[in-house]
């Protein structure tokens, strides 16, 4: 059986790896992190090969949620990118990362992935249809926003900071991944 927590890590994740722009089309393999995305594998098996996204391989681990990453979902993960983690103030990611912390971390992952995949298409139809942003329910349980502005897809986070997703669509077994620019908190 799955925590609640290894849950809202999942679908954390899966939003951030699997936003794709309206209007893309779904690549077959997309590149990632300089790794070919194959849609045979899980997020996770996935994930650990992009070089772009250690930190966020690294913060699943210590939150234990690969096993729940690695399950059959499926799963919408908004995966940051090393970058997006390295705007955070200096030293918040070592401290997250302590055992100690592990609760905060994975209420962060969590807030990173949806239930479902969503495609970048879904994302866009669902703001529009919301007169211009969409509220999704995150497994962590705080929502996030979305909306869009031509063909780029925005999250916006319950603190009011924004991410944008540069690759959209990536297709995993278990769901899908959009790698977004900033992390998201709630």
């Amino acid at each position: 059986m799955i925590s609640t927590h290894a849950a809202r890590l999942a679908a954390a994740l899966a939003l951030a790896a699997g936003l794709a722009l309206p209007g893309a089309a779904l690549a077959k393999n997309p590149m990632v992190g300089g790794a070919p995305m194959y849609a045979s594998k899980t997020i996770v098996e996935n994930a650990v090969n992009s070089k772009d996204h250690t930190t966020l391989v690294a913060a699943v681990k210590a939150a234990g949620l690969v096993e729940t990453l690695s399950g059959p979902g499926p799963f919408t993960v908004f995966a940051p990118t090393n970058a997006a983690f390295a705007k955070l103030p200096p030293g918040t990611v070592e401290t997250l990362v302590q055992p100690q912390n592990k609760g905060t971390l994975t209420a962060i992952l969590t807030y990173h992935v949806v239930p479902g995949t969503l495609t970048g298409k879904d994302l866009a139809a669902m703001a529009r249809d919301g007169g211009g942003m969409a509220q999704l329910r995150t497994v962590q349980g705080t929502p996030l926003t979305v909306t869009t502005k031509g063909k780029t897809v925005y999250l916006t986070d319950a603190k009011g900071n924004r991410a944008t997703v540069t690759v959209a669509n990536v297709m995993q077994s278990n769901g899908v991944i959009h790698v977004i620019d900033g992390v998201l908190q709630p």
